[in-house]
């Protein structure tokens, strides 16, 4: 089982950011949530402040992330990796220092919560919309 911490970055207007996933990378192309794997010795959440700082350049602490939802889904295999089962958990974050940056190359969105299904998520990500807009 792999378990994955990711966060909705909320700014000041309500929008959700979203990252793209860079060529070369599984999924490449498609929208999601920031975040990434929780290593061993990691809770999730410094796991998630981890990622934060090394995917989009911003620093946030564990006060600032409220958990909202989770997501369990089954991936089979690939071309280019075996089947696994991801667990995801979803915080909520609208304080952070710095200015996100694509720092592992694709690119970076602000959506609106209602728009968020007009982007191309992976299967573990898409349930977890419907909570978002709910929140928002």
């Amino acid at each position: 089982m792999l378990l994955v911490s990711a966060v909705a970055l909320i700014d000041r207007d309500g929008r959700v950011l979203l990252a793209q996933r860079p060529e070369g990378k599984p999924m490449a192309g498609l929208w999601e949530f920031p975040g990434g794997k929780i290593e061993p010795g990691e809770t999730p959440e410094t796991a998630l402040i981890r990622e934060l700082d090394e995917e989009l350049g911003i620093n946030t602490a564990a006060s600032c992330l409220a958990p909202l939802s989770f997501a369990s889904h089954s991936y089979g295999a690939s071309d280019n990796r075996a089947a696994f089962h991801l667990l995801m958990m979803l915080y909520v974050c609208r304080r952070w220092q710095g200015r996100p940056k694509p720092i592992e190359g694709g690119a970076l969105k602000w959506v609106r919560p209602q728009q968020l299904r007009d982007y191309p998520m992976p299967d573990a990500d898409i349930p977890l919309i419907a909570a978002l807009q709910d929140l928002l």
